[in-house]
């Protein structure tokens, strides 16, 4: 049995930062280039090649300018001076009004938690993918190959369980330089596969107004799913303070989030542009809506298998990048509740075997329930709408407009103090309006979507 030590004292501001431009940078790539990519191809289709890349570089920029916005709330009253911000919440706190902290949690950690789900269905489909893409090489590429994801499901489940007992965000910086490598190679390969696919058959595919639909109303459907697919692909502004919360200082570290924000957002278009418009050139209107899941491409299988493992490994770790601030959030809470209670305050101590030194490992009972439970909870709520496009247009419609462009704009409004009517307040209200109206749009073509997918599907039956 483990030694038991009580932790008495608040030392929530007292650990160590020591965060870099390039750390912060691999959170970044870690948490946005992630499962959204993968259905950047499908989403230009829909918008056909006047709207689609037009599309993906304006959320780039609208996404690089309010997460300036965003980090300089890092700190309050200024900038560059005043007390630490540690949450997205705090800085609402700090600058706005009760009613806005309420939204403001309700908004983050549900699409923290949605992103969780989302990524739990695509590590899946991944898995799903590499036993097709075998069964495809032996059979033929005309055979059925149907698999069931259950299995594939609970694995992962199980996986992020066991990576979710790490203590924070800064404990798991390894995973996050994986995450961003893997990211890396998965967008490389669906590149090189769609480039390569393009090359066989000579000719640029699509039409400036996109694939076409049984209906006007399915087209319209279509595009609007789209909008939020590209929304959900470029969203990290719910975790940007708490990877802000890791850089050092000096210099101010809203100076060196500026940076990681624009390197990171950076990359990451020149990723999106290329696969998404590599992918509509060579499948055009047919696009599938996973690039690497839908089978687009059958050889050669073992690339597609290296591919679908990286997503998993990428998104193993991505998942923590979300699920941290959750963890946080809701153990906080629970120590508030209960601050006398041992079982609450209780760390254990179990030596490792094999070890030398005497190394141990540390755990506290209701974190290790607390973290167990939200993994179960995520999984199951996975398999019951494992439906891949609507549920990514859905997260990144919903996440998009308040937290990434409402709330960064009206701190700042409030920060700097800008007057209304004057030219800059008519220009930032005006980019919150526009942004309102594309999230609205996104979220009823997404939630369209999904009441026709949960019509034709049983409960805990993911199969493709």
């Amino acid at each position: 049995m483990g030694k038991a030590v009580v932790i008495t004292g608040d030392v929530e501001d007292d650990h160590e930062r020591q965060g870099t431009v390039w750390t912060g940078t691999a959170h970044v790539l870690a948490a946005v280039i992630g499962s959204g990519v993968l259905a950047l191809a499908w989403s230009v289709a829909q918008l056909g090649w006047l709207l689609g890349p037009a599309v993906l570089l304006g959320f780039a920029m609208v996404t690089v300018y309010t997460s300036t916005l965003l980090a300089d709330c890092y700190r309050f009253p200024s900038p560059d001076s005043g007390h630490r911000n540690l949450t997205y919440m705090d800085a609402v706190r700090s600058y706005l009004g009760p009613r806005e902290v309420f939204l403001c949690g309700v908004a983050q950690y549900a699409n923290l938690w949605g992103t969780m789900v989302g990524y739990t269905i695509t590590a899946t489909a991944s898995m799903m993918a590499v036993k097709r893409a075998n069964c495809f090489h032996r059979e033929g590429h005309s055979a059925g190959c149907r698999v069931s994801g259950n299995t594939f499901m609970l694995v992962f489940g199980v996986m992020e369980v066991a990576l979710s007992q790490f203590p924070s965000l800064e404990n798991i910086t390894w995973v996050s330089v994986v995450a961003a490598a893997m990211s890396f190679a998965y967008s490389l390969i669906g590149l090189c596969l769609c480039a390569a696919r393009w090359v066989s058959h000579g000719e640029v595919r699509g039409t400036l107004g996109g694939a076409t639909a049984a209906s006007s109303t399915a087209k319209t459907w279509n595009a609007f799913q789209a909008l939020g697919n590209i929304a959900f692909a470029y969203t990290f502004a719910e975790v940007l303070i708490e990877i802000q919360d890791t850089l050092k200082s000096p210099p101010p570290e809203n100076k060196t989030m500026r940076k990681v924000s624009m390197y990171g957002i950076g990359l990451t278009a020149v990723f999106y542009l290329s696969v998404g418009c590599m992918g509509y050139a060579a499948f055009g209107d047919s696009a599938p809506g996973n690039i690497l899941t839908g089978f687009g491409f059958y050889e050669p299988y073992w690339l597609v298998d290296i591919a679908n493992l990286c997503i998993v490994l990428h998104l193993a770790g991505a998942y923590q990048v979300f699920a941290q601030p959750i963890f946080a959030a809701v153990e906080k809470s629970v120590a508030a509740r209960w601050p006398e209670a041992k079982f609450v305050s209780t760390v254990y101590k179990v030596r490792l075997p094999f070890s030398t030194g005497g190394r141990t490992l540390s755990f506290a009972a209701p974190k290790v329930a607390l973290r167990t439970a939200m993994v179960v909870l995520t999984t199951v709520v996975a398999a019951l709408v494992p439906f891949f496009n609507s549920v990514l247009g859905l997260l990144g419609a919903s996440s998009f407009w308040p937290l990434s462009v409402y709330f960064p704009v009206t701190m700042h409004i409030v920060q700097a103090k800008v007057r209304p009517w004057t030219v800059k307040w008519v220009l930032l209200q005006g980019l919150s309006l526009v942004c309102l109206l594309v999230s609205l749009f996104a979220s009823v073509g997404s939630v369209a979507d999904i009441v026709g997918s949960l019509k034709q599907s049983a409960p805990f039956k993911v199969q493709y």
